[in-house]
């Protein structure tokens, strides 16, 4: 068989390897390396670059289970979300999560205090409505503080 036609049956291999690594459900070092990546983002493009491609789902922030969205950093309010839109120009700092807890207000203090870190609540899955929990790896950068969750198993 000729060099280029025995290269060609690696490719079914790669797409079904690649395919797979996007279904895994992310992983902490995941998070962390999004955040990263948006932290480096908005240092070079600003704010409302970053906010624009977050809301606009690019593949750069959003990889189906794992995004980033940005809030506040003084005010907890939500500047860009991928997945619920809804979220975007609220006020949430108040609001608990499916256990009770005010989560948001901990990513707030965290990033105050720390900048980084992680928080960890419960997320009621829209899906089935069941309690799962999550964790959030937050940076505060400026004025803004970035976050990527992940499901803990």
């Amino acid at each position: 068989m000729k060099p280029q036609f025995a290269a060609l049956g690696l490719v079914p291999g790669l797409v079904l390897a690649a395919a797979a690594s996007l279904a895994a459900e992310p992983a902490a070092q995941d998070a962390v390396a999004l955040v990263e990546r948006g932290s480096a983002f908005l240092r070079m493009h600003g704010k409302a670059e970053l906010i624009r491609r977050i809301n606009a789902r690019d593949p750069m922030f959003y990889r189906g289970q794992l995004y980033l969205h940005m809030r506040d950093a003084r005010t907890g309010i939500v500047l860009a979300h991928p997945v619920h839109r809804w979220l975007v120009g609220q006020d949430l700092l108040e609001v608990p999560d499916a256990s009770g807890k005010k989560y948001r207000r901990e990513i707030i203090e965290l990033a105050a205090t720390r900048g980084k870190g992680w928080v960890a609540y419960t997320y009621k899955n829209p899906a089935d409505g069941h309690p799962e929990p999550r964790n959030d790896y937050i940076a505060r950068v400026g004025n803004v503080v970035l976050e990527s969750g992940i499901g803990i198993r």
